[in-house]
């Protein structure tokens, strides 16, 4: 199966400027929000809860805090049950 168009547009917008990502100038929420979301999107993810859902049901929770053991992991993202849409 090919990958969808907006995916293959995100790598190529990536490697074409894969010089200026890797300046240090380039800071993780700009990755984020250019590249990460969208991808997350074009599977048909519901990465900005336009559902409406509580925090336990939304497909994908940003910035959480998950308990491992007696520390505290801060993930920037989790993906929940999937919405796949392919």
């Amino acid at each position: 199966m090919a990958a969808p168009k907006e995916i293959v547009d995100l790598v190529e917008r990536f490697e074409s400027n894969l010089a200026s990502y890797k300046s240090g100038h380039y800071n993780e929420t700009q990755v984020r929000r250019e590249f990460v979301d969208p991808f997350f999107k074009a599977l048909g993810w519901d990465i900005d809860n336009k559902e409406g859902f509580a925090e336990a049901y939304k497909d994908v929770i940003h910035e959480d805090a998950i308990r491992m053991g007696s520390t505290t992991k801060a993930p920037n993202v989790v993906i929940n049950e999937p919405t796949y849409k392919l």
